[in-house]
């Protein structure tokens, strides 16, 4: 299989190469149906060649919608359902929008878009449509600090990873994520399920940790993937142990060797390792090795063809998995001159590894000092009673800032030693961190919340 055999997904999969199934808490379909169906009521000929939002309020029904679009639209704009709408008018400007894709019609209308298309379950028997077209797929940043950035991909982009993997052996996997599909991590490995013949069952809207996770049980999943801020919170779930995953992945956040020892506990028999992604930068690498970081080895060209390197501790990246450009007036320059994208991720050389030390633009500045919110929480959670850790900052006359820390614990059993666990996390700081970073303040909280992309909030 080749980036270039994959013209159109609905294609791949009318050649019969899956007959599993794609399955959410109310509905189930065979994937293989999904190729001489629709969820558009005969009316995808509209669509052919426009410039479409979708927009749909189940994971389910936008799996089967973005099957049947691509290689009809023009362009096809995944629109995750926590999107503002404050922000709708430019971005059906910037995409030069003409078409949308709902099942919440009152949500677009009066936004100047005259065709909008409802979608619905049940699948329904279709001709196969005319495929006349390269669509060019478009995700949403997450557009925390402001308006969200279009960024563009294809689908060679977006296979080119699981092209690279090749095909899994033995029985086809079941897979699920935490992510949600209508962002990149989520449609890497639903991706992943459909072309490589596996099943996928999907998260619900709304849907507690615990039932989720006794769901994918119940239904067999082999192959679950998610942020490690995802996972922190699946370890604190009682459901985690009746469930017995085979394939175990983190990416999109720092995996600190806290939440992969964490995991490894949890799943000694399963393969765990963690990947680096973006929605900008593609599919950079996997480490399989249970050790955070990366092998200094890595940069440079790699037999995939991802280049690496690493400019003023940034990491940059170069391969044809990468987004070829953000979309909309005045949208900044996506890569460099010589193609490479800078993640904004600061890496360090020890030894001979690399270590992420968080987001450039997430430093804190004490007294000029520079700290990283993801070093002092890799550090905090190496202790045992600690599940999870949010560094932030609080304003201060003389520094400018103070580091401040709210810590989750992992069992309400140990919040009758908070003091005792305080000193242990203020000794272990001092002696692994400079002065500068140890936080000021300690505090024990009840909850950290996780955005909907799956990271940790930092702006709660």
């Amino acid at each position: 299989m080749s980036p270039r055999e994959i013209s159109a997904l609905r294609n791949y999969l009318a050649a019969g190469v899956s007959d599993r199934t794609l399955s959410d808490a109310a509905d189930t379909v065979a994937i293989a149906d999904i190729a001489r169906g629709t969820v558009l009521g005969g009316r995808l000929p509209e669509l052919a060649g426009r410039a479409v939002v979708l927009s749909l309020s189940t994971q389910l029904l936008s799996g089967i919608a973005m099957i049947e679009l691509d290689g009809v639209v023009r362009r096809m704009l995944l629109c995750p359902p926590d999107f503002n709408m404050d922000y709708a008018a430019t971005l059906i400007a910037d995409a030069q929008i003409d078409a949308i894709v709902t099942d919440d019609a009152a949500r677009w209308a009066g936004l100047g878009v005259d065709l909008i298309v409802p979608a619905a379950l049940p699948l329904r028997s279709a001709q196969p449509p005319e495929l006349a077209h390269s669509t060019q797929w478009l995700m949403l940043t997450s557009g925390t600090t402001g308006a969200p950035k279009i960024v563009a991909h294809t689908l060679a982009a977006l296979t080119g990873a699981i092209v690279a993997d090749g095909a899994p052996s033995g029985t086809p996997p079941t897979w699920a994520t935490f992510y949600d599909i209508r962002r990149y991590g989520g449609l890497q490995i639903f991706l992943r399920a459909v072309l490589g013949g596996g099943s996928m069952v999907l998260s619900a809207p709304g849907e507690q940790v615990i039932n989720h996770l006794a769901r994918l049980a119940a239904r067999g999943v082999t192959h679950l993937s998610g942020t490690p801020s995802h996972w922190r919170k699946a370890l604190m779930s009682a459901a985690i142990t009746s469930f017995r995953p085979n394939y175990v992945r983190l990416s999109g956040e720092i995996a600190d060797q806290a939440v992969l020892d964490s995991l490894r506990r949890a799943f000694p028999d399963a393969s765990i390792g963690h990947a680096y992604a973006s929605t900008e930068a593609g599919v950079g690498f996997a480490v399989n090795d249970g050790r955070e970081g990366f092998p200094a080895a890595m940069i440079g060209t790699s037999p995939t063809g991802v280049e690496m390197k690493v400019v003023d501790g940034s990491l940059r990246i170069r391969s044809g998995r990468t987004a070829h450009t953000y979309v909309g007036a005045g949208a900044p320059q996506l890569a460099d001159a010589e193609g490479f994208i800078d993640t904004g991720d600061m890496v360090e050389l020890r030894d001979d590894r690399y270590y992420f030390v968080g987001r450039r633009d997430g430093i804190i500045n004490v007294g000029g000092l520079k700290v990283h919110p993801e070093e002092v929480e890799a550090v905090i959670n190496r202790h045992p009673a600690v599940r999870m850790t949010r560094i932030r900052s609080r304003r201060s006359p003389i520094t400018g800032a103070l580091v401040v820390a709210d810590v989750l614990l992992a069992n309400v059993s140990d919040s009758g030693r908070t003091g005792e666990i305080r000193e242990a996390i203020l000794a272990e700081c001092r002696r692994a961190l400079p002065a500068h970073k140890v936080p000021a303040v300690v505090n024990f909280v009840p909850q950290l919340d996780v955005t909907a992309s799956g990271k940790l909030a930092r702006h709660a």
